[in-house]
C-alpha cells in the first residue's frame, strides 16, 4: 500500500471512530466496553490495509468487522438477550416507518434483542445504513435483514412501554470512599494525593491519544489536568462503574462533557480510562452522578 492509500485508510479510521462507537455501544450494552469493541476493530482494519484492494464500500467493509469484534466480545463474556418468543412478536403488526424514539433507546433495551435484529435496528435506525449494507455487513439476506429489523423495531417498542425494572446498581463503600478520594485529589488540584492512590502498574489509556503503563508514566499524564482550569469534577458511575464526571464549565455545568472511568484493586488505581478525546462515547453511556448534597463547582 502506497503511503496516500495508507493515510486514507487512516483517515478513515478516525473519521469513523464515533460511528462506530455509536454501533459497538449498543451492540455489547456499554459505551466503556464498546470503545474496547471499536479498538480491537481499528486495529484489526489497519493490520487488513494492505490486503483491501479498491474497496467499493469502505465504510460497510469497516462496520462489518466492527459487527463480527463485538460478536466475538459477546460470546467470550457469555451475554445472552432474554426475548420472547418469535411467536409473540408475529402478533404485532409492523408499520411502514421506524419510530425516531429508537435512536435514544437506551443500551439495556438493545441488550434485549436477539443480535441479529440488535445489529439491523442498529445499523439502520441509528446509522442510516442501507438495507443492502446491513446484509452485507451481517452476512444475511436482504430479506432476512429485513425481517430482523422489523422484529427488533417492534421489540424495542414493547419494551418502551415496561417499566423499567432494573436495579440501580451501587459502588461498596470502600470503592465509593476510593472514587471520592480520587475525585477530591482533582477538585483540588492535589495530584500527589492522586499519585499514592496508583498502583504501581496502574494502567493509562488516554482514548484515542495513547495508552501509559506505570505509575511514573501516569504521574506525568495527571500533571496536564494541574493547568486546566475548565474542568469540574464530581463522582459518578458510567454503564455501573466507579466513573469521575467531567463537567466543562466554559459551556455547561447541566451534564457531563466525558468521563474517566476507574478500576480499583488491592485498594489501589489499577486503571483509568479518559474520554477526553472520545467525548462520543457519553451518549451512549448510562451515567449517574453520585450526589453528596447540592452540586457546587469549585471557583
Amino acid at each position: 500500500m502506497t503511503a496516500p492509500e495508507s493515510q486514507n485508510i487512516e483517515r478513515l479510521l478516525a473519521d469513523l471512530r464515533p460511528h462506530l462507537h455509536r454501533y459497538c455501544a449498543r451492540m455489547v450494552g456499554s459505551a466503556i466496553d464498546g470503545e474496547d469493541v471499536v479498538q480491537d476493530t481499528l486495529m484489526k482494519a489497519f493490520a487488513a490495509r494492505d490486503t483491501v484492494n479498491a474497496l467499493e464500500n469502505p465504510r460497510a467493509w469497516l462496520f462489518r468487522i466492527a459487527h463480527h469484534t463485538a460478536l466475538d466480545f459477546l460470546r467470550r463474556s457469555a451475554r445472552t438477550p432474554a426475548m420472547e418468543p418469535d411467536g409473540k412478536l408475529d402478533m404485532i403488526p409492523t408499520p411502514e416507518r421506524p419510530d425516531p424514539d429508537i435512536v435514544s433507546a437506551s443500551l439495556r433495551s438493545f441488550m434485549r434483542l436477539p443480535t441479529l435484529q440488535r445489529a439491523s435496528v442498529i445499523l439502520k435506525d441509528v446509522l442510516d445504513h442501507s438495507l443492502a449494507e446491513v446484509a452485507s455487513i451481517c452476512d444475511v439476506s436482504e430479506a432476512a435483514a429485513k425481517s430482523a429489523m422489523q422484529r427488533g423495531r417492534e421489540h424495542l417498542r414493547v419494551i418502551a412501554r415496561e417499566p423499567e425494572d432494573s436495579p440501580v446498581r451501587m459502588l461498596t463503600r470502600e470503592d465509593q470512599s476510593r472514587l471520592d478520594a480520587f475525585v477530591e485529589g482533582f477538585k483540588a488540584h492535589d495530584f500527589e494525593i492522586v499519585r499514592d492512590m496508583l498502583a504501581e502498574d496502574v494502567r493509562l489509556d488516554l482514548v484515542a491519544r495513547l495508552k501509559r503503563r506505570g505509575k511514573s508514566e501516569v504521574g506525568e499524564y495527571l500533571g496536564r489536568y494541574a493547568t486546566a482550569e475548565q474542568w469540574v469534577f464530581a463522582s459518578g458511575m458510567v454503564d455501573g462503574r466507579p466513573a469521575m464526571l467531567v463537567y466543562d464549565r466554559d459551556a455547561t455545568l447541566d451534564h457531563p462533557a466525558y468521563f474517566v472511568a476507574l478500576e480499583f484493586d488491592g485498594g489501589r488505581v489499577s486503571g483509568i480510562r479518559d474520554f477526553l478525546f472520545a467525548r462520543y462515547a457519553i451518549e451512549a453511556a448510562d451515567v449517574r452522578r453520585i450526589d453528596h448534597g447540592p452540586f457546587k463547582p469549585e471557583p
